[in-house]
């Protein structure tokens, strides 16, 4: 089953499924947001909007979900926001593997729990890569399992979910060497013992 079905089977479960732990690490990453005023900011695999509380106002995004139910989510809960501020965000249908967007489009990029998700993560990583501005952040929060690392357990049970909800077995440093101009600034173990972890990364100038 491709994602796309997957997760329009799953958008009215979904919030249950990755809130609660994960909301203050979701918090947290997004607090790595600072000066950004008049900045561009892709929010790629938005999901069902769980982001859209915890953004700074003074931007202008763009939500992207390859699922039209989840995306349909995001749209809801940020009308609901939106009511009370002055946030500027649109949405588009997108493919995080191909991106319909320009070079050097984004001053940031924020993927949470896209990047181990998707079939293809070096792809991903690359396209956000392309479509990032020289000198600009990309804030990732999601699991990988460490460079040498067994996960026997972890590695099983991707063979089995990949295709239906996400991937456990994606090696970070290993998709890291698709895009050579990006660089770790910082690097921070999260939930479950560092296999989430929170990440920065910059795209040399």
């Amino acid at each position: 089953m491709a994602l796309k079905h997957s997760y329009t089977l799953l958008a009215p479960v979904y919030d249950a499924m990755v809130s609660g732990p994960l909301d203050f690490y979701r918090e947290k990453s997004l607090a790595r947001l600072t000066d950004t005023a008049n900045k561009n900011i892709l929010i790629n695999g938005i999901g069902s909007g769980l982001d859209i509380p915890h953004l700074p106002v003074d931007a202008h995004y763009v939500g992207t979900d390859i699922t039209p139910a989840m995306l349909q989510r995001a749209e809801k809960r940020a009308e609901k926001y939106i009511a009370g501020s002055a946030l500027d965000i649109s949405f588009q249908i997108a493919d995080s593997q191909a991106l319909p967007f320009e070079n050097e489009s984004f001053d940031v990029i924020v993927m949470h729990l896209i990047l181990a998700v998707v079939p293809k993560p070096e792809l991903a990583l690359q396209e956000a890569c392309r479509v990032l501005k020289p000198g600009g952040t990309i804030y990732l929060f999601d699991k990988f399992i460490k460079p040498g690392q067994i996960a026997l357990v972890r590695r099983m049970l991707s063979f089995f979910i990949r295709h239906i909800a996400t991937r456990t077995d994606v090696v970070f440093e290993h998709v890291l060497q698709s895009c050579p101009q990006l660089e770790v600034i910082s690097d921070e173990p999260a939930l479950a013992k560092g296999w989430f972890r929170l990440i920065e990364l910059q795209k040399k100038i």
